[in-house]
């Protein structure tokens, strides 16, 4: 199995900065896109930000300018970095992936990993 961990969250001021990890562990064969999403409440889960495994980005509007994703394919992890943070960025924020494990390298699986709050004050 494949496991997904996310660190990083916390509470921030506005306009203060956080960088989010996720690192994937377990038996990975390969991991294709490697994405951020965010749930705030009463709210649907949005996607922020993916990555593909040869960099390519794509960003929601509403963070574009602000955070920027990258990937250690090494080390099978995911960073957001996000600046100039505001309250309505308040989420908890999911990594997400999809990928394929050693013992069936063919067979597509989405991951998620459990979630890490981030909280900006105004």
């Amino acid at each position: 199995q494949v496991q997904l961990v996310e660190s990083g969250g916390g509470l921030v001021q506005a306009g203060g900065s956080l960088r989010l990890s996720c690192a994937a562990t377990g038996s990975i064969f390969r991991l294709n896109t490697m994405d951020w999403y965010r749930q705030a409440p009463g709210k649907q889960r949005e996607l922020v930000a993916a990555i593909t495994s040869s960099g390519s980005t794509n960003y929601a509007d509403s963070v574009k300018g602000r955070f920027t994703i990258s990937r250690d394919n090494a080390k099978n992890t995911v960073y957001l970095q996000m600046n100039n943070l505001k309250p309505e960025d308040t989420a908890v924020y999911y990594c997400g992936s999809v990928g394929t494990e050693a013992s069936t390298p063919f067979v597509l699986r989405n991951y998620w990993g459990q979630g890490t709050q981030v909280t900006v004050s105004s």
